[in-house]
């Protein structure tokens, strides 16, 4: 047996990004934190977690992504872990993303590196989506596209590190499953058109640090007005108004609500919490930056 202490750190994320839907992911600073504390030369390949600050509600998914990957040995070594994890689970802050991500990079110590491409292949299969997975692997802003082959490409976009993300999370859960049942199974053709021009305008206005395209860029006609009833605040969070506030969007399947800031975000996010205070509701504010990639 051999005792190490290495820790692999994997961040939250914000799925869809107002209109992208499945497809565009922000990594933020928020993190889910695995020691590795033992590796056993045993030949059984198992992993063992042990959790520090709250057990995972539903399947233990780090240890679900680690024994997804087809095996490159026979033999393999036995895992001993500590989990701890910041992420608030079912709030739309990619907490299952990140344990799937951080199971992948736990098999890699046990079996052998793999390629980023076959890594983010496989979470995109555990996760039905990419976006949290490529987000939480690469940092920064992804765009993702699933081939027909289930291949998924990712381009990276360098989010400006001036512009806060101020997250708002409800007291309360909501799986992505549930989210998901409300939606429509079509969407009106000029629905699809209004959010393909915007994600367009949104991945221009990161490239181009562009403040005043953002808050038309996060507009959304594909998925957040069916959530609104699922999601306390959100109508309100996002027709708030204030002069260092680029833009709001739902963050996930919520309910967090995520509204990105220049300049005092602490007023920002002040203004934020007011609707959940005024509302009764319970919150947590969060002021974050981006996540820019692993090199952090």
């Amino acid at each position: 047996m051999q005792r190490v202490t290495r820790d692999i750190r994997v961040p939250a994320s914000i799925g869809n990004v107002g209109p992208g839907f499945d497809t565009l992911g922000l990594a933020v600073a928020l993190y889910l934190t695995i020691r590795v504390r033992e590796i056993a030369d045993d030949g059984r390949g198992r992993l063992v977690c042990r959790f520090i600050n709250g057990v995972p509600r539903g399947q233990n998914r780090i240890e679900h992504a680690f024994h997804a990957l087809r095996p490159t040995r026979r033999q393999r070594p036995s895992i001993a872990v500590d989990v701890r994890s910041d992420i608030p689970q079912r709030a739309g802050l990619g907490s299952s993303a990140a344990a799937t991500i951080a199971g992948l990079r736990l098999r890699e110590l046990s079996d052998g590196r793999r390629s980023p491409q076959d890594l983010v292949r496989v979470a995109c299969e555990l996760e039905g989506h990419p976006d949290n997975a490529a987000a939480a692997f690469f940092g920064g802003l992804t765009s993702s596209c699933v081939t027909d082959a289930g291949d998924v490409k990712v381009a990276r976009w360098n989010w400006p590190r001036a512009w806060r993300v101020i997250v708002a999370t409800p007291e309360m859960q909501l799986s992505t499953s549930t989210s998901r049942r409300v939606l429509p199974k079509r969407i009106p053709l000029e629905d699809a058109v209004f959010n393909l021009q915007r994600v367009a305008l949104l991945l221009a206005a990161v490239r181009d640090r562009d403040t005043a395209a953002l808050s038309e860029a996060l507009r959304d006609r594909c998925h957040q007005d069916y959530r609104q009833p699922l999601v306390p605040q959100l109508r309100r969070a996002l027709e708030l108004q204030h002069p260092d506030l680029l833009g709001v969007c739902l963050g996930g399947a919520g309910p967090s609500v995520v509204a990105i800031a220049r300049r005092h975000a602490p007023a920002v996010a002040r203004a934020l919490g007011a609707l959940y205070r005024r509302a009764r509701v319970p919150c947590t504010v969060r002021t974050l930056t981006v996540h820019q990639g692993n090199d952090e």
